[in-house]
């Protein structure tokens, strides 16, 4: 069996996205599956549009996701000197050859082309042509592709797909200025490194065959490709911004967890029967790549949503509360303690979506400061209302062990002396304590916001009743 050495490979022009993430999960996993090892390398030749910003945020992005690479990042900026060494063999092996033809000749065959009708690739001009001695002219590499016979990818998942040698033009490798291309780097890195399965997106199924005639060229083993269905939008269309965010780091902001991204991302062409939510062990036992689909996986933002609230669910609440610091509002009063928080995480986990949600959702127990909504004060906060929450507010008083069996028995006790139902009362206390109608369980939350906090809120509301409070 071969050994699995698999490989992603951004250029940092750019944030991580969605799609990319998902191409490094499956090369990661096609690895895994075979106890094989995913390599890293940072294709960084374009030097004007790479960035240092975007360069730490791809290895960030992937580090949050847990894509752990298990050799590199390699950078190709980093190893000119190779390519140039293997651009003059394959001058000297007759493999390439130097073009001299200028830019404007080149657009000029290319308009003259289309206006004919025919193909604008380049016409060989210089593949026969040898320099004048002394020649100072300069000149581009261009790898010399057979013209004859076809050219076949027996791709993992789309199956054999075959492209005539005439239709695949002399690609330039290196440049009249020295650097060399993409097609070029891409292709001798991937031998140098021994990477035996490139997983990529189907958008490079057409560079594909230049490819494996470059490997060929190079007297390389030709690796398995696996080129994945595009992601699309809802609407079928192909995933871009105007879906919404499609950077990593979008949804890292906005307070989704990453193994719930990287659950979702695994369900975008892959499936394992009807199961839906996978731990990273259960992907790296089932995942075969095999089983990718031929069609289009579609982002779908519900899903994700619910995968996350799944995951956020099922957290325990001293791990949820270190994430969700970074998501908790700012307020007047002193930051609490860790176990104080996470007691207050566990009344919100079920109610919440994101870290976001779970941030937002918070606000009443971190500060004094609430504001009451008037439709709720309005309906639960009646002058006729206030009676009773003052007499509740004299039991409560008196309770000297303030948990929720505690506060249970109070208010069932209230609750029979009054003649009334829970909600009678239950809901004017919510409002009181959270401004709002709807809250974890109202003996959660007390115990939570302690006596002296709650009975200061009902205080407040007793000694100025909203306004907007009607009999």
């Amino acid at each position: 069996m071969t050994t699995v050495r698999s490989r992603f490979a951004p250029s940092p022009t750019g944030f991580l996205h969605i799609g990319g993430a998902r191409t490094a999960l499956f090369a990661l996993l096609a690895a895994r599956q075979q106890s094989g090892t995913f390599v890293l390398r940072i294709d960084d030749t374009d030097m004007r549009r790479s960035t240092q910003e975007f360069h730490d945020d791809i290895l960030d992005s992937m580090q949050w996701l847990g894509l752990a690479w298990d050799e590199g990042p390699y950078y190709q900026s980093q190893r000119s000197a190779q390519y140039q060494d293997m651009g003059e063999r394959l001058l000297s092996q007759g493999r390439a050859f130097r073009c001299f033809c200028t830019p404007e000749e080149l657009e000029a065959k290319r308009k003259a082309a289309l206006a004919a009708g025919r193909s604008p690739a380049y016409d060989g001009t210089c593949r026969d042509s040898l320099p004048e001695p002394g020649e100072s002219r300069p000149y581009t590499v261009r790898f010399r592709s057979p013209k004859a016979g076809e050219t076949v990818v027996d791709d993992l998942l789309k199956g054999r797909v075959v492209f005539q040698n005439q239709e695949l033009d002399d690609l330039i490798l290196v440049r009249s200025d020295g650097s060399p291309t993409y097609n070029f780097c891409s292709v001798f890195d991937d031998a140098d490194l021994h990477i035996s399965h490139i997983v990529r997106g189907d958008d490079h199924l057409t560079n594909t065959p230049r490819q494996v005639l470059l490997f060929q060229a190079l007297d390389a083993s030709l690796p398995h490709f696996a080129h994945l269905p595009l992601i699309l939008g809802s609407d079928r269309a192909p995933l871009s911004k105007r879906h919404g965010a499609t950077a990593v780091r979008a949804y890292r902001e906005a307070g989704y967890l990453p193994d719930a991204l990287i659950n979702f991302l695994a369900r975008l062409g892959w499936a394992h029967g009807d199961d839906e939510v996978f731990s990273w062990q259960e992907l790296e036992e089932k995942f075969k790549l095999e089983d990718v689909g031929a069609s289009a996986g579609v982002f779908n933002p519900e899903k994700l949503e619910w995968l996350n609230a799944h995951y956020l669910n099922a957290r325990p609440a001293e791990q949820l509360t270190q994430e969700v610091k970074p998501f908790l509002p700012a307020t007047e009063r002193p930051v609490p303690a860790d176990d104080w928080l996470a007691r207050m995480v566990a009344t919100l986990q079920p109610r919440a979506k994101t870290l976001l949600d779970l941030g937002a959702q918070s606000q009443f127990y971190l500060t004094d400061n609430i504001t009451l909504e008037a439709k709720a004060a309005k309906k639960f906060l009646k002058a006729a209302t206030l009676p009773l929450l003052a007499r509740l507010r004299t039991q409560l008083r008196d309770v000297t062990i303030w948990d929720e069996p505690a506060l249970h028995r109070v208010f069932t006790a209230f609750m029979e002396t009054e003649q009334v139902k829970l909600g009678k009362i239950a809901q004017p206390v919510r409002v009181a304590l959270t401004g709002k109608t709807a809250s974890p369980g109202i003996f959660e939350v007390m115990e939570v916001l302690g006596k002296e906090r709650c009975l200061a809120r009902i205080d407040r509301v007793l000694a100025e009743p909203p306004v907007a409070a009607e009999s």
